[in-house]
Parts: C-alpha cells; structure tokens; sequence
C-alpha cells in the first residue's frame, strides 16, 4: 500500500471511530471517484452506506474483487448479503474470511450467524465458541451462542451463556431478556419475570421483551397481566407476528377463543408462513362450539398445502428393503410432552407393555424439558434422540436414515409438534395418534388411530388421513404413582353436593358456564369446585365469578383452586361428589382421574372426534349410563345423581377397581390391540408398490 493510501485509510477509520459516517462516506466516495482501484476506499463508502441503511452490495463486491485476500472484505461482503437474506453466499464468503483469518472473531461469530439463520445450529454453535476462544469477553457471542443451546434443547448451558452476556454487558436490554427466554425454559418463572422486568427497566420500548415477560407472566397464572404486556408489545410493534402469537395464547388460556383466533389469524397476515401460529388457530378452532368438522378439516388441509411447499416427500426408503410382512417394526414416536403430561401419562404404561414384544420403538423428542416420566420412558425406549437442533429437512433426514417403518406423530396441532417434517414423508407409513383429536391436514399422513367411539365411521369426511380404528379405546392410561387413596364422598360429612370439574378455563365457554349455571339451579344447595391452573390469577377469578353471576349464580357457591402438585391435585378430588365435563373439548385425563379417584363424571354426547373424547372414556370405563344425549339431559341427570347419595357412596368406593379392570388401564390388552394395528399397516404398505 502507498503512503498516500495507508494515510487515506487512517482518515477512513478516524472517520468511522468518531462517528461521522456520512463523512465516511463523503470521503470514500471522492476516494473511489480519483482511485478507482483502491479497494479500501471501496470497502469504507459500502460500509458507510450500510450503516445509513444504503445499499451497500455492489460497493463491497467491488470490493471484494479487488481484495480477494483480504479476510475483512469477504466478512463486510458477507453481512450485507446475510441483511438482504442471502444466506448461503452470505456463508461463502464468511467461510472465505476465517479461512484467510482463521483469527479473526468477528467472522467466526457471523458465520455462525449465518449458519444459525439456516437451522445447522451445532455448526452455529462451534463457530460462537471459537470466536469466544480468540475473544472471551465477546459478549453478543456468548448471547448467540446461548440462543443456539436454547435451541438445540441444552438449557443449563444456554442459561451459562446468557448469565456471562449479562455480566460482560448488564446494561443490555437484550441480554437480560434473551436470559429470561432461557429461565422460563427450565421452569424458572419468577426468576424468568425478573430479567424481563430488568431489560424494560434498561428500554421501555424493547417490544420483544414485552412479549417475553407476557410469557412469563401467562406460565405464572397471572394471564390479565400477560394481556397486557402482549398488548404493549404489539402497540410498539404492530408487525410483530410473535407478539400477535402470544398474545392469541394468553387470550386462549382466560377462555377468551374468538379473540385468540383473531390474534392467530393477524400473525399468519404478518407472516403467511407461521407454521405455529397456523397450528395454534387449527387448535384454537378445536374448542368452538359451531366450528363444522368440515371447516377444521379445510383449515388443516391448507395448513398441511402449506407446509409441503418446497418439501421433496421421500418415496426410497429403508425400511422397505425388507418387505416381510412379519418382521419387527421400527416405529418411532415424535414428541415434546414424553414427559410429566397428558401425553406422558397415556403412553407411559403402553411402552412397558410393549417390551419384548417385535415392536422397536424409538423416539424423537421435540422439546428439551425432562422430568421423572421422561427417564421412565427413556429406560424403555433405547433409540432416543433429542431433535430440537434439527430443521424439519434434516429432522426428516434422520428419520429415514433411521431406517424407521412406521412414524408416528403424537402431538398434532398442539405445541412443540413437528408436522412440518411429516410433510417431508420420511417413514413409509405415517400415524396420527394420542396428542390431537381431529385431522392434521398433513399430505403423506397415511392414518389417524382412533376407536368406535371418537371417530365412527360416519365421520370418515372429517379426516384428510384413512381413520384406523382400535377395537375398544385409543387411549390407555397409566395409573397415578402418586399414593392418593379414595375416600368416601364428602357430601356424607358436608350435607352438600358438590360439583367440581378441574379442566384448564380455556374449556369453559359460554355454553358450559350456563349449563353449569342451570346445574346449580337444578340442585339447590350444591356447590361447583374449579380447579385450574388459570385460577391462580385473581383477575381470572374475578372474571369468572362476574360471568356466573350474570347468570343468576350467588358466587358464595362457588370454590376455586389454581395450580397444585399432582398429589395435591389428586387429592382436591376429595372435595367433589360428582365433575361435570367440558364440551365441545371435553376433558381426557381429568376425566381419568377423577373416575381414578372414585368421582363419576358426567359428560355430553359430541359431534366430532373431539367432541366425543368423554364419550369413549366413560363408555370404556363402564360408565355409558353417564353421557348426556344434550344439555337438556346433562342438566337433569346431574341434578338426579347429585341428589343420591348412597348410590354415589356405592360407586365411588369401587370405581378405581372398575377402572383397574376395563380397556382405560389394561396395558397389555391395549398393548396387542396397537401392535395388531401396527401391523396391519405395514402388511398394507407391503402390498403396494
């Protein structure tokens, strides 16, 4: 470099240094204008014009060209490539400047941008450290570095990352928040509350922290305090899809379901490829009264169209090299609730009882929380592999590798699912099963298990899958291993019926609420005990009193109770004489256990799969005298079996052995009854081309 181009240089960078970008730029441009070949001058007036938001492309090509060697330019080229969304010329030419520079931080930590931005988040990952080995105090490193471990489901280190962004730079907004992210993962509510509280404090107007402590606040109970927060966000960023997201999740969770769905809605208007916010509205849609099956199914189809755009569906498996008809299944399970969850607690005893059995089960989890239930499961299922890194491209790639047969789906349209991969038909045969009761909409979802009861064969149009049907049940469920024992009814000491139902408020529409209401009126005296995880909010509380009241209900008769450990939960079980089931979204294992603690539950006849889970339950447990035909009935028996108290006494205390002995929690029996099915499928799949 002459003398005269190294002072230029200098007065480029002191230029830059004192912040007079466009200065900066005044001068490159006259630089580049005598000199043309003067690559830095090039590389400073593309710099100046991107900090001004210009276009800086074709300066820092320019000047690429004329230093090809030079590690700064390929990484200066690289990032406005990365703005514009050009990722992988973005990574070329990243990967040309750490190639150059193997020392230089800046690209390592961009390239691990770049490789993040295209879902290889282990690669992310190592790139983040080895600009943190050259440069340890890098603060946004360690919080993108945190974000990627997030992602890939290592949460205890994504939380030491965050911790050390926090302490390199505590007057970060972003930093404490992106913590707060990460504490709310492991369950660290207040914790989680605090950091966002912390990075509003630093900036008011920080959108997405907003959004974030919302979050927190609605995992809290405290969902009119998360409305609010959601609210706030989206006025200082009304194109905020996320924001529009969360705030449909807090609405849901207070029952408030026709705002919810308007909130999904607006963010697929944001962002038309939101695969979350899509499935989010499809379950939101679920607990509706006048939503036509036909209507869900249309939704799910356009979601599934959706989704399968750019997919390139597998048709070379494997698995079908070895087309014995009677050989052991490789059957996969893909899930992020094989844990302390619904899901968990109705597959846990079918595992048990499938081992040994020429059934190979391997799993897919979804989502990194683990609890006691998860390393039950683990010790019965070999093949587990944690997916939360892996895109659905890749995700799907590994399953076929896997050499899986049959793949089953446990989570629908409910959070942490992975239809998307589904889309990519990585197994030869595809199920939907057990997490989600209505169709995927999913194209190459070959079958949706259900039984006679949830989705009789008149209901065939619902379905965008072939419905194949268990003999008895399409849930089996595993008994509590929480020692809670049955007692005798509490109306015997109280005088008093109560009534209870213990399912999440978001059930409690209009239409239950005044039925319950009439319950009440029908059986003078009584009392309704609620339990949700919901109504640990008093405005939650608040709320639901004024709508009983509107409806002619003294609140004095009316008991609520938030969220409690499982025993607890068990326990309030004590407190009710008979529970009442939710509708159209009836309830699953609140219906178990509460029959599990010798309390009947009452439910109404449904229209669709959904509609019709309490159905199949009180049929399989023996219990079909306790469905409704309509609400008229519902009311009138609930008032009748309220008021017969030796026959309640009776059925309670031998309830949980008759539940112990029907098809709800005969693991071996439902065990054969999934196995049979299973391999009626792949005998299927063996037939075809």
């Amino acid at each position: 470099m002459t003398a005269s181009r190294s002072a230029q240089r200098q007065q480029l960078i002191d230029l830059f240094s004192a912040g007079r970008v466009h200065d900066a730029e005044l001068e490159a441009r006259g630089l580049v204008a005598r000199d043309p070949d003067f690559g830095f001058a090039w590389m400073a007036l593309g710099i100046a014009l991107q900090m001004q938001g210009g276009d800086a492309l074709p300066m820092l090509r320019r000047a690429v060209e004329l230093m090809p060697d030079d590690a700064e330019a390929h990484n200066n080229l690289g990032n406005a490539l990365k703005d514009r969304g050009q990722l992988d010329d973005a990574l070329r030419h990243y990967q040309r400047a750490v190639a150059l520079n193997p020392d230089f931080p800046e690209a390592h930590h961009q390239l691990g941008i770049a490789l993040k931005s295209l879902g290889r988040l282990e690669e992310a990952a190592q790139c983040y450290r080895r600009a943190l080995a050259l440069r340890p105090d890098y603060a946004y490193a360690h919080g993108n570095l945190g974000n990627a471990l997030r992602e890939l489901g290592r949460l205890e280190e994504a939380i030491a990352s965050h911790q050390r962004a926090v302490e390199l730079e505590p007057d970060s907004a972003e930093a404490h928040s992106n913590l707060g992210i990460a504490l709310n993962d492991v369950g660290r509510l207040r914790d989680a509350e605090n950091c966002h509280r912390r990075a509003l404090a630093l900036d008011p107007e920080y959108a997405a922290a907003h959004s974030n402590l919302g979050v927190a606040l609605g995992d809290l109970g405290r969902l009119e305090e998360a409305v609010s927060s959601h609210r706030r966000a989206l006025q200082l960023q009304p194109d905020f899809a996320a924001g529009e997201l969360n705030l449909g999740n807090a609405l849901k969770d207070l029952g408030r379901m026709e705002e919810a769905l308007a909130c999904y809605r607006r963010a697929l208007a944001l962002k038309p490829d939101y695969t979350q916010a899509h499935s989010n509205l499809l379950f939101a849609m679920g607990f509706l009264q006048d939503q036509p099956p036909l209507a869900l199914r249309e939704e799910a189809e356009r979601f599934g169209r959706s989704v399968a755009r750019g997919c390139r569906p597998y048709t070379d498996w494997p698995a079908l090299a070895d087309r014995d008809p009677l050989r052991p299944l490789n059957v996969g399970l893909v899930s992020g609730d094989l844990r302390n969850h619904p899901v968990g607690f109705f597959i846990e005893g079918v595992v048990a009882a499938l081992a040994g059995s020429d059934i190979r089960l391997a799993a897919y989890q979804t989502y990194a929380r683990a609890d006691e239930v998860t390393a039950r499961l683990k010790a019965r299922i070999p093949r587990w592999t944690p997916v939360m890194g892996l895109d659905d491209a890749a995700l799907a790639e590994r399953i076929r590798a896997d050499g899986i047969d049959i793949l089953i789906d446990l989570a629908g349209h409910t959070a942490y699912n992975r239809l998307p991969a589904f889309a990519w038909k990585p197994a030869p045969v595809q199920v939907s099963w057990l997490g989600y009761f209505a169709t995927t909409g999913i194209p190459g979802m070959d079958y949706l298990l259900a039984d006679p009861w949830s989705a009789p064969p008149a209901d065939a149009a619902h379905f965008s899958e072939e419905v194949w049907r268990l003999p008895e049940t399409r849930q089996c469920f595993t008994p509590p291993d929480a020692p809670v024992e049955v007692r005798p009814p509490p109306s015997l000491a109280a005088g008093q019926v109560t009534f209870g139902s213990f399912n999440q408020l978001a059930k409690v529409n209009d239409a239950v609420l005044a039925a319950w209401a009439r319950v009440l009126q029908a059986a003078p005296g009584a009392r309704l005990f609620l339990k949700a995880n919901q109504l640990n909010d008093p405005a939650a509380q608040s709320g639901l009193r004024a709508r009983f009241a509107a409806r002619g209900v003294d609140v004095s008769r009316l008991l609520f109770e938030g969220f409690s450990s499982r025993a607890e939960y068990l326990a309030a079980y004590h407190r009710v004489d008979v529970a009442l089931d939710t509708f159209p979204y009836p309830g699953g294992t609140t219906t178990v256990e509460a029959m599990w603690m010798g309390v009947p539950v009452l439910a109404l006849k449904g229209d669709r799969m959904l509609a019709r889970q309490g159905e199949g339950l009180l049929v399989n447990a023996g219990m079909k005298d306790w469905i409704a035909a309509d609400v008229g009935d519902y009311i009138e028996r609930a008032a009748r079996r309220a008021a017969d108290s030796a026959a309640l006494s009776e059925l309670r205390m031998g309830l949980r052995a008759q539940l112990l002995a029907s098809p709800l929690l005969d693991a071996p029996r439902f065990a054969r009854h999934l196995a049979a099915a299973l391999r009626g499928m792949w005998q299927q799949r063996c037939s075809r081309p």
